[in-house]
């Protein structure tokens, strides 16, 4: 059986992101260069930020079309996370609120990806 273990978002510029992600995630990538950028985590799960001016990019695609969710624990992770990203200055898309399956919000990253912070669905 096969199983997802990386997640790859095309980003403008992967040194502003690589920060991004560095002070979002409390950890620094495990893989550095000029047009690509990894992230590891637990459960051989990588993240991946790939130059979109990389010679060997190429897509037919254009704008942010997924999330990348972080489901944490309970309600009051969720609200601690809003809190500590907006006093960040990361840019919140969706205000926190109350969803079928708890609390949530959105934010974006440097390149308007969407970041889920929300509660485990049981």
């Amino acid at each position: 059986m096969l199983k997802p273990n990386l997640i790859l978002l095309y980003v403008q510029d992967p040194a502003e992101s690589s920060a991004f992600y560095s002070r979002l995630l409390g950890r620094q990538p495990s893989a550095s260069f000029p047009t690509y950028v990894a992230f590891e985590f637990d459960g051989s799960l990588s993240l991946g930020l790939w130059s979109m001016s990389a010679e060997n990019f190429h897509t037919s695609g254009e704008g942010n079309r997924t999330e990348l969710a972080f489901m944490v624990e309970n309600d009051a992770a969720v609200e601690r996370l809003y809190d500590a990203w907006r006093q960040e200055g990361v840019t919140i898309d969706q205000e926190l609120m109350t969803a079928v399956f708890g609390r949530t919000f959105v934010a974006l990253d440097p390149d308007g990806h969407r970041l889920r912070v929300c509660t485990r669905d049981d």
